[in-house]
């Protein structure tokens, strides 16, 4: 519904006793673009938006300023936060949630774990290696 229509609707609801709006409120649109913007920028300064004098404005304090810009820091409450709540989830729902964020990608994949293989504990004692120093080599 264009912007006229719904003016003449309002029109026709207004009760009869009512005058008609200021002229200034019924134009339409302030023309073309450039034309717009020139009426903008042509347009009084508004009161109290002159910053050249120095009539009403409020000293800063140097000191407030810095205490308002200074980093604070916030490890005391965040660690009451993080040791406030202490459950655990499960291991098996823990490795599910993280299988299904992981990527279907091989480098995104974790390396796979191999069992580690206990040493092969010896047949031949001592006694057997001696023997065969004895027999092979012949020092005595």
């Amino acid at each position: 519904m264009s912007a006229a229509l719904l003016r003449r609707g309002l029109e026709l609801l207004e009760p009869p006793g009512r005058a008609k709006a200021p002229p200034r409120l019924e134009r339409g649109r302030a023309g073309t673009r450039a034309a717009g913007a020139v009426r903008r920028k042509k347009r009084a300064p508004e009161p109290g938006r002159n910053k050249a004098t120095i009539k009403g404005r409020v000293v800063k304090s140097a000191i407030e300023e810095y205490h308002k810009k200074k980093p604070v820091n916030h490890l005391r409450e965040n660690l009451q936060y993080m040791l406030k709540g202490r459950l655990v989830a499960d291991k098996a729902v823990t490795e599910q949630v993280l299988a299904q964020n992981r990527g279907r990608k091989s480098k995104d994949q974790p390396p796979e774990k191999t069992e580690k293989k206990k040493p092969e504990g010896t047949v031949f004692t001592e006694e057997d290696f001696r023997k065969f120093e004895r027999e092979y080599f012949g020092i005595p």
